[in-house]
């Protein structure tokens, strides 16, 4: 790429440019309501002089250089900005990675192939007399975003990324128990989104089966089998965000409780973030400009990585990881997480089962919240005897302490797989995320 700014002198700055596209199409009972497409280009130029940050958000490209002087009128020359540790630090990288052009653009994809996806699944999925279901939908759609980056250091990079993405969704009611589920799926066309017609009618049939048959758990403490979108449900929430070492600036017990090279887990537990998987938190480049690394959080329960922008790596004296990211233009980057999961191991499924006496098998959850402590609300969880699973619980919370859990994990199952349905919020930001993880067996968990 070719630098196409003139940045002021004894200044650091830098331009992020963002272009975004996405169109859906959704359908309710039968009826077409969505059915849109939108487009959004804007900028973030950022001006540093060692003291404080000036910045402007623009959505006429044109005007960049403009804005860029004028903020570099606001600050102090400092001879010596590429001395500041945080500028110290950041990357000089010059990249171009644009996969999703001509035909492959999102935009240039007749709405008619959404379309066809869309009604393909209608008539093999739904089914108006099927028992107790009270409504359905179904959407499919699409979102594209590029981003390019120039720092006064030198730094040009652009990349893109495209995901196509298709929601089943019914509810039932029976017996006053109302309860909805369904399926997502991606792929980076249209077409990519065929194929899981079965997947989802047996979702289906296995809610119809819990909403008759749930009995209520007995609260109390339980080995639990945790299913992998269970798993990465924790490997997120729970240690993830804790990974975020913005957190920890300002927290010096956090920075006492997680030293490198402490144990902090069995050895079986390994769990890694990385931008450059072609997956929903693909960032090659965060938006600093640093090239996404493998990182490498927990390996065989020893604390081995965090993650950083570059103020975080330069007050705790680490090396950037690629994780600065902003939600759009408008906003300032925050330490985020891309892709995060859990390492597989060995163990199969059925002997993680049958290898278990007593417990509560966790098969689905609607969402978590981690810190210390962790919390996990199950929707759909079943009761564990000698070795086999048998009938479904209502089960309202699984909970606790993330560095007992991280000790506790005992099996790794070799079923992994990594999820593209995460949308991470932080500080009133929201960031695509991957996560992921395998089976694990987890010896002591409170439920309720």
């Amino acid at each position: 790429m070719k630098q196409q700014y003139h940045f002021p002198e004894n200044l650091y700055s830098d331009i992020r440019i963002q272009e975004s596209y996405s169109t859906n199409l959704g359908m309710y009972n039968g009826e077409l309501t969505r059915d849109n497409a939108t487009s959004n280009v804007g900028a973030l130029v950022r001006v540093y002089d060692g003291k404080l940050w000036y910045t402007s958000s623009v959505n006429d490209l044109e005007k960049i250089q403009d804005e860029l002087d004028a903020l570099a009128k606001l600050a102090t020359p400092n001879e010596n900005i590429y001395e500041d540790p945080a500028i110290k630090l950041l990357e000089v990288n010059v990249d171009e990675r644009l996969q999703y052009t001509g035909e492959k653009f999102l935009g240039n994809i007749a709405r008619s192939r959404f379309l066809t996806v869309l009604n393909h699944y209608v008539d093999a999925c739904i089914d108006p007399e099927y028992p107790d279901m009270t409504s359905w939908s179904i959407s499919v759609g699409g979102d594209y975003e590029k981003k390019s980056f120039y720092s006064s250091k030198g730094c040009a990079v652009a990349w893109d990324y495209q995901l196509c993405s298709l929601n089943v969704y019914m509810s039932f009611g029976n017996n006053g128990e109302p309860m909805g589920g369904g399926k997502n799926f991606f792929g980076m066309m249209p077409e990519d989104l065929y194929g899981h017609e079965q997947e989802f009618l047996s979702e289906r049939d296995r809610l119809v089966d819990y909403i008759a048959n749930a009995v209520d758990v007995e609260p109390g403490e339980y080995t639990c089998i945790l299913s992998p979108i269970t798993t990465a449900m924790f490997a997120h929430e729970s240690f993830g965000h804790k990974s975020e070492a913005d957190f920890m600036l300002n927290d010096k017990t956090l920075r006492d409780e997680w030293v490198m090279g402490k144990k902090v887990g069995s050895e079986l537990v390994s769990i890694c973030d990385s931008g450059d998987m072609p997956n929903h938190g693909y960032v090659p480049y965060d938006d600093e400009g640093t090239r996404a690394r493998e990182n490498w959080l927990i390996k065989e329960g020893v604390l081995t990585g965090r993650l950083h922008d570059s103020n975080s790596a330069a007050v705790l004296g680490e090396e950037l990881t690629g994780n600065s990211r902003a939600q759009d233009y408008r906003m300032r980057p925050l330490v985020r997480m891309t892709n995060t999961f859990m390492k597989g191991g060995t163990d199969s499924f059925d002997d993680i089962i049958a290898d278990t006496k007593d417990g509560i098998y966790v098969y689905m959850v609607s969402n978590g919240t981690g810190n210390s402590t962790f919390v996990l609300n199950p929707v759909i969880c079943y009761r564990i005897r000698d070795g086999k699973i048998c009938e479904p619980l209502r089960v309202r919370m699984v909970t606790g302490s993330v560095f007992q859990t991280l000790f506790d994990i005992d099996r790794v199952g070799s079923d992994f797989e990594l999820f593209d349905t995460y949308y991470c919020g932080k500080l009133g930001q929201g960031a695509r995320v991957s996560a992921g993880g395998p089976t694990i067996r987890v010896k002591k968990l409170q439920v309720s």
